[in-house]
């Protein structure tokens, strides 16, 4: 039976033109039919939203984040990559399928209450997850309301053998612990992914599962092909991370003697369907590879700030014609999954790679990698913009906020000034899923009682594992910052050489 929705009065955010005109919007099933002058004509039995004093945007598309982290936010306050990859696995570990269930839910309603309908998840996995576990995240997106792909993180080299020399460098004792973590079988992590990929129950529309090798140097070339064939077998996307930290850069080439992109560009990985996470130490060539082939960048730069990855250089990016998205990371290593905040991120550090101002990334330029860059780099051309033929997947925020008091450029307020806590509606496939600022499948303290819960379950289940964990951490970490001191062909760091305590290799005294 078809049904109509008419929005009527609201501001529609025209970021491009910074303004926000008043415009109805008519939903026919769930899609944008028709967007008009205020008093549009809609059919009789069409049902009314009242929008007046509302500013009208497309739900936000979370380009990269970790549905496994929502139970780890605010762990640590000092940590970088590297302790991440070696602690997360060891502190996070061994969670229940419940659990799971729980960590992904979490995250989902958290960037429905902020105003985001899309997210790509590089899930658990490391090395897969079984199909019956994937099914039932999926299953977690679905009944938060929001879109998803859904890609496992896949990996048959450990994090220690991922990095030249590391394990060498360890003393007898860390090196055996180091040795616990070696990586699984790749025909068997093939398999698992391609019995996932067969078996998945879930609307593509709105959840679909993808493939991510986690980080090509924790792939063989074997997984990384396999990966390729099964994201090609069934017409899905693929997710990297590819340069997020200089330690990665530097152990592929002395892998490949090539850069990370160039070696799996090589291998066919990199295509429309590609997309790269985090990407901050690509060199031009690398960027240009990407572009040629119609891939995508997700922008995390909030994240690569709080784990000291340093600062991307999003302009050279869409100057060499990248697809651009937007990416909060995981709440592991950014604690929040709020999109407002990382476009606000996205702009700001931009600004700091280069005194000219006309350089910096413009609030339109962020709001359509936030919308419609997201949307391409997902795999989702049914969504990221409110346009007839668009599903209606569509934000409200109150004009009743201090965020818009007063409103002098809607683009710019978004970016710079919103923070979600003017965020009234969301709606997906034009239903609410959050409405007067509350989701309406959750009961939010009886989630936080389950949250409480799960916490103290990891890490009891975890303790044996975390000890380890912090037994590695100093040799580990002083082996990575003296690896971090060496030269390469690009620099994304503030600093540099890189200032390390005295006695370590890389040492520089502060400036007189």
């Amino acid at each position: 039976m078809t049904s109509f929705t008419i929005i009527r009065g609201g501001r529609l955010l025209d970021a491009a033109g910074r303004q926000a005109p008043l415009r109805d919007i008519l939903i026919k099933d769930g899609a944008i039919l028709e967007i008009g002058a205020p008093g549009m004509a809609a059919p009789g039995d069409a049902e009314v939203v009242d929008a007046s004093r509302h500013l009208l945007h497309p739900g936000l598309v979370n380009g990269h984040t970790h549905g496994s982290g929502a139970l780890t936010r605010g762990f640590r306050d000092r940590w970088n990559l590297e302790m991440l990859l070696m602690a997360a696995p060891r502190r996070f570990g061994n969670q229940s399928a419940e659990i799971k269930y729980l960590n992904t839910y979490l995250g989902a309603v958290e960037m429905a209450l902020k105003g985001c309908t899309v997210a790509y998840d590089l899930t658990f996995g490391v090395p897969v997850a079984t199909t019956e576990e994937l099914i039932a995240m999926g299953q977690a997106y679905r009944d938060a309301g929001i879109r998803a792909v859904m890609a496992p993180m896949l990996s048959d080299i450990s994090f220690y053998r991922a990095i030249p020399g590391l394990v060498e460098s360890l003393p007898p004792e860390l090196a055996s612990l180091a040795a616990s973590d070696d990586g699984a079988a790749t025909e068997r992590v093939l398999e698992l992914m391609g019995e996932a990929l067969a078996a998945w129950p879930h609307d593509r529309d709105h959840v679909k599962l993808g493939v991510a090798p986690t980080i090509p140097t924790h792939c063989s070339e074997q997984l990384l092909r396999g990966s390729d064939r099964l994201v090609r077998e069934h017409g899905t996307v693929m997710q990297s991370h590819v340069g997020e930290s200089k330690i990665q850069v530097l152990a592929a080439q002395e892998f490949y003697g090539k850069s990370m992109l160039a070696y799996i560009d090589d291998l066919g990985l990199v295509g429309p369907h590609f997309s790269v996470a985090h990407g901050v130490w690509l060199d031009d060539d690398d960027m240009r590879r990407l572009a040629d082939k119609g891939a995508s960048i997700s922008h995390n730069a909030g994240s690569n700030m709080r784990l000291g990855a340093g600062i991307a250089d999003s302009r050279r990016m869409l100057e060499l014609g990248v697809n651009l998205g937007i990416g909060t990371d995981g709440a592991t290593s950014s604690d929040n999954q709020n999109m407002y905040e990382a476009m606000r991120a996205a702009q700001q550090v931009s600004c700091v790679r280069q005194p000219d101002h006309r350089l910096w990334l413009s609030a339109p330029e962020v709001i359509k990698a936030a919308t419609e860059g997201g949307a391409r780099l997902a795999g989702f051309d049914h969504v990221g913009a409110i346009a007839p033929g668009k599903r209606a997947d569509i934000v409200f925020l109150t004009l009743d906020h201090p965020n818009w008091m007063p409103i002098n450029d809607p683009a710019n307020q978004l970016v710079l000034t919103e923070d979600a806590t003017s965020v009234r509606h969301v709606m997906v496939d034009g239903r609410f899923i959050v409405r007067d600022g509350r989701h309406l499948a959750s009961n939010m303290a009886a989630l936080a009682d389950k949250a409480e819960a799960a916490r103290d379950e990891i890490a009891s289940m975890n303790a044996g594992d975390m000890e380890i964990a912090n037994r590695l951490e100093d040799a580990v970490t002083a082996f990575c910052r003296s690896l971090a001191a060496k030269p390469y062909s690009v620099e994304r760091y503030a600093a540099f050489p890189c200032r390390c305590a005295p006695g370590e290799a890389g040492f520089t005294a502060e400036p007189a």
